[in-house]
């Protein structure tokens, strides 16, 4: 099972350390000792960026063009004996991709991995909130 470090959940979630360990402190989000640190199971911690997606705790403020890499958290994957479908939390954002299913198999993508979305687009619509 995979798991995260709360300085690697914060960076997943584009949030602080302190605001992981409170949401922790909390209960909103659980957490395990491993080796002596504390971790956030890699299932739990997608299921949570779901729940954040799109919400004033992790919301940017101000006029922000985002980059072309998004490092992010696996949330769901569909997929058949050809294509996949991928959808990942990258902060703030909800990303979703389709790719091959042996891409998916190759990189090993499930819900709670790691991951980064590389964007190239011709066509972006920037706004200002």
């Amino acid at each position: 099972m995979t798991t995260y470090r709360i300085a690697e959940a914060a960076e997943l979630l584009g949030v602080s350390d302190d605001t992981v360990r409170r949401w922790i402190d909390q209960g909103r989000l659980s957490a395990t000792q491993e080796r002596g640190r504390s971790v956030v199971p890699g299932a739990e911690l997608a299921a949570f960026a779901v729940s954040l997606a799109g919400t004033a705790e992790v919301s940017r403020t101000g006029s922000v063009s985002a980059r072309n890499r998004l490092p992010g958290i696996v949330v769901a994957v569909k997929k058949d004996t050809v294509m996949a479908q991928v959808e990942m939390i990258c902060g703030p954002h909800r990303i979703v991709s389709l790719l091959s299913a042996e891409a998916v198999d190759d990189l090993g993508l499930e819900p709670g991995s790691r991951a980064i979305a590389s964007i190239k687009s011709t066509n972006v619509v920037l706004e200002s909130p």
